[in-house]
């Protein structure tokens, strides 16, 4: 019996979101032990004061949705959001870069943003629905050499979100040191679970009180 609540990052990164949003999260993600909240950085320091003494991690996103911004900006973005209490960052790798087949910036880009936030958990977000079968590997190839802990599939504002396929996959590209996150459109307890039995070691969704409700596990 897997202990379900804890493979989710309860999240809420919509732009019209304002602080009783954010807090709302957070005290849903006391309520069911979440592993952690997913939020946009300028909330951390929200989610931190909210989540004080609870076993929630926070993580923040950077670079989000487009992952186009430059590395400099990424970085000062990760630094900010692990000084205001981030315990992970969820950042987009460089997807334009990556079609592109610029690798070496690419790596050097998550390099980087690793660097800034030294032993902190680092997701990066390939944004798969607009890659083809071999980008993603690639991409995911990358941004183990890069020093990244999870590959992640989407960001939930791109033209697609996870799919059983691509968390397949990328769990089939990347070494175990290496875990895998889903995310986007996931919507019904069924459908996380067999991404679970696939290899995602979590699950990224803005409606995680309904897949609680909707388990007995």
């Amino acid at each position: 019996m897997i202990s379900f609540h804890r493979y989710i990052d309860h999240t809420n990164l919509q732009p019209t979101s304002g602080p009783e949003d954010i807090l709302k999260l957070c005290e849903e993600a006391i309520t069911y032990n979440f592993y952690a909240v997913c939020v946009n950085s300028c909330y951390v320091y929200l989610a931190a004061e909210k989540l004080s003494g609870s076993n929630v991690k926070i993580a923040a996103t950077v670079g989000f949705p487009l992952g186009a911004a430059s590395t400099q900006s990424k970085v000062t973005e990760a630094k900010r959001a692990v000084k205001d209490g981030a315990d992970e960052i969820d950042m987009v790798i460089n997807i334009g870069f990556l079609k592109a087949d610029l690798h070496k910036n690419v790596k050097e880009d998550i390099e980087a943003v690793k660097k800034a936030i030294g032993k902190k958990t680092l997701k990066v977000i390939l944004e798969t629905c607009y890659l083809n079968e071999e980008e993603k590997k690639i991409g995911c190839m990358i941004a183990e050499k890069a020093g990244a802990d999870f590959v992640k599939t989407s960001t939930g504002f791109g033209t697609g979100g996870a799919t059983l396929e691509d968390v397949k996959l990328m769990r089939a590209t990347v070494s175990e040191k290496v875990r895998v996150k889903a995310s986007g459109g996931i919507s019904s307890t069924e459908e996380a679970l067999k991404y679970i039995e696939l290899g995602a070691d979590r699950i990224g969704t803005s409606r995680g009180v309904l897949l609680m409700k909707d388990t007995n596990l």
